[in-house]
């Protein structure tokens, strides 16, 4: 119950930073794909990468992007406007357990986000935050 109340009191100190990290510990705040719907250089950058993935036409632009909601409003917005609707760390964490945070598991860091964290900097970076976090509210 202690890490719980501290991970939402940690939430809440995040969110008064302007600091968006996710469910997986992701660092949502400079995410362009957060960000494409009211930053028009986010939305420039995404637009590109979009087209060049062929997930967009070259006449297609941000205003397709928000209709199709190809944008991310972070784990605890709305899941239809969400990068990865199906996340297993979202239903998993959220969904089944009622978690904020990963760290709140007595399982954590599962072997799924240990091998997740394995597949680039990015995601070990991710779990290193979370690990972080629960050192923070082993020390309170």
């Amino acid at each position: 119950m202690k890490l719980r109340l501290d991970c939402a009191l940690r939430l809440v100190i995040l969110k008064s930073r302007n600091e968006m990290i996710a469910v997986c510990g992701l660092d949502c705040g400079p995410c362009d794909i957060r960000r494409a719907s009211n930053d028009p250089e986010a939305a420039d950058r995404i637009v590109a990468w979009f087209r060049k993935e062929g997930w967009l036409k070259e006449n297609e632009g941000i205003n397709e992007v928000v209709k199709r909601s190809m944008y991310c409003k972070g784990c605890r917005g709305d899941r239809s406007v969400h990068w990865s609707p199906d996340c297993w760390i979202l239903k998993c964490c959220v969904g089944d357990k009622g978690h904020e945070f990963c760290v709140e598991c007595s399982t954590f860091p599962c072997e799924r986000l240990i091998e997740r964290a394995e597949q680039s900097d990015h995601y070990n970076q991710a779990l290193s935050r979370l690990k972080q976090m629960k050192e923070e509210n082993e020390e309170t």
